[in-house]
């Protein structure tokens, strides 16, 4: 992919498919390294799903028998000289998935993080049911939109409603000119 949003956005879609009502997306930025954590409390998966996740040829999937998110964040992560760690656990009481992704960012092959903005607000037009925390760290200030707040205050106001849809990449976009630069 050409942008690593996309790659969040295919992570975080599998989340919703997974049954999840709260997707957590972390991205903690330094001079060098981007790293991205997705965590849900979706169904979770196996040890032996955990395991087949980073074959491109595995997929939960009827429509097609390749599963391209997981294996390309991992090409996109090592290309950099970082790496992708999956924990997950389907137990009933403690179920859910974390993926973990490290950047180096000063690295030739690193793959700029594009339009992240479009990525959280279709994310969550895509999925207003499902509960979203956002939190983009970046020396130590940080962007971030916790739909659980919004739905405080809204009541009954649903997330994907136009203006509210329109408020939230007003205040993403704000928060991102005010997020100072990595030094």
């Amino acid at each position: 992919m050409k942008e690593l949003s996309l790659n969040i956005l295919d992570i975080a879609q599998n989340s919703v498919k997974a049954g999840a009502t709260l997707v957590e997306i972390q991205l903690t930025e330094t001079a060098e390294t981007l790293t991205i954590r997705i965590v849900d409390n979706g169904c979770g998966m196996t040890a032996a799903q955990v395991e087949s996740v980073m074959d491109p040829f595995f997929t939960t999937r009827t429509t097609r028998s390749v599963g391209l998110g997981v294996p390309l964040l991992k090409l996109a992560a090592e290309q950099t000289g970082g790496s992708v760690e999956i924990a997950s656990s389907a137990e009933a009481a403690d179920h859910g998935t974390a993926v973990t992704a490290l950047f180096y960012k000063n690295h030739i092959d690193f793959t700029p993080l594009g339009d992240i903005i479009s990525t959280v607000t279709a994310l969550i037009q895509g999925a207003p049911g499902i509960d979203w925390r956002f939190v983009h760290s970046r020396g130590g200030d940080a962007v971030t939109l916790d739909t659980r707040e919004l739905r405080a205050v809204l009541g009954d106001v649903p997330l994907d409603q136009y203006d509210v849809m329109q408020w939230i990449g007003d205040y993403l976009r704000e928060g991102y000119e005010a997020l100072p630069a990595c030094e």
